[in-house]
């Protein structure tokens, strides 16, 4: 008996681990061309094959799910956001400039990255839907 205990235990106390972030989003194919075309993350397949799913891995062992049903795009707050890193932040600037999304800093206030007290740079945009996104360059 003190095994089963010891295992139901053991199970508890484990930590979670991230399985998937999923957003309802107004248009699934613009959404989903705005996460794979401009964060480049892999399309991974989707069981329900129902046309209002995209599923995309997000590092070893997460996954990003887009869901599509919103009925409308509403707005939300940019300290509720997304957040990638990337390897160089002025590379990325290029890609959103180049696809003209515009970006601001944290204050809102100029489109200049902020600078955060441990000197990892950032930047925020928001994707079709309006959910904010931030990428920086903490070291991967």
């Amino acid at each position: 008996m003190g095994s089963i205990r010891s295992s139901v235990v053991a199970q508890v106390n484990q930590k979670p681990v991230l399985n998937h972030i999923a957003l309802y989003v107004f248009d699934l194919k613009k959404s989903t061309e705005f996460y794979r075309d401009v964060l480049q993350l892999d399309e991974i397949p989707e069981p329900f094959k129902d046309g209002k799913h995209t599923w995309f891995k997000l590092g070893e062992y997460s996954q990003f799910h887009l869901i599509e049903g919103a009925k409308q795009i509403i707005s939300h707050e940019k300290s509720s956001h997304l957040c990638f890193s990337v390897k160089s932040l002025k590379e990325f600037i290029t890609l959103l400039d180049k696809r003209k999304i515009d970006r601001v800093n944290m204050k809102g206030d100029s489109r200049k990255p902020t600078v955060r007290p441990d000197g990892v740079s950032q930047i925020y945009f928001q994707d079709p839907d309006g959910y904010w996104l931030e990428v920086n360059d903490a070291k991967l």
